[in-house]
């Protein structure tokens, strides 16, 4: 199953598990780096497209994530409504899913999406109206764009995107890439 390096794409890149500054307090990820589903490359162009007359840009926090990744934030935060058990594989281990945001194009500027990523607390639901108004405008810009992009979304996180269906592909370990990603 062929994984595509997304760096040679026009996104912004954050990758949150390769650095500290994640839930866990530790960097998860030797080494920051990007990968999707070659078949998933269609939606994921499609969405960096809708985005473009919009003047924004994607930026990346997480695509594929080995299955080793997965039983790292599981036996941190064992939260089923927050991360997928990877006794049942997550959609991130079978390299079908983004974790991602909106950025400004001219500016870089992240938009206010009402929590931080990975804020694992009810605030980051998508059809939460505790948030500012902007907020929940810029949730529903990134709803629409990645929905019509053609990619499934999880009603708890906001930033989270995914293939339909994709329990249709197997879970990956990090030996998947060749050059594995994993600490």
């Amino acid at each position: 199953m062929p994984l595509t390096d997304l760096s040679g794409y026009d996104v912004a890149f954050d990758i949150a598990y390769a650095t500290p500054n994640n839930f866990t307090g530790q960097p998860v990820y030797a080494r920051p780096a990007a990968y999707l589903l070659t078949e998933a490359l269609p939606l994921f162009e499609r969405a960096i497209d809708l985005a473009r007359p919009l003047g924004l840009r994607l930026k990346i926090f997480d695509a594929f994530r080995p299955s080793e990744a997965q039983w790292v934030l599981w036996n941190h935060t064992p939260d089923p409504d927050f991360l997928a058990d990877p006794r049942r594989g997550s959609a991130h281990s079978r390299g079908a899913a983004l974790d991602l945001t909106l950025i400004d194009a001219s500016s870089g500027v992240e938009l206010d999406m009402g929590t931080p990523f990975d804020a694992f607390t009810p605030l980051s639901h998508h059809a939460n109206l505790d948030i500012a108004g902007e907020a929940q405008r810029n949730r529903l810009i990134l709803l629409g764009l990645m929905s019509a992009a053609g990619w499934d979304f999880y009603s708890k996180e906001w930033w989270h995107y995914q293939m339909f269906d994709p329990k249709r592909f197997p879970v990956l370990e990090d030996k998947a890439l060749g050059l594995g990603m994993m600490c």
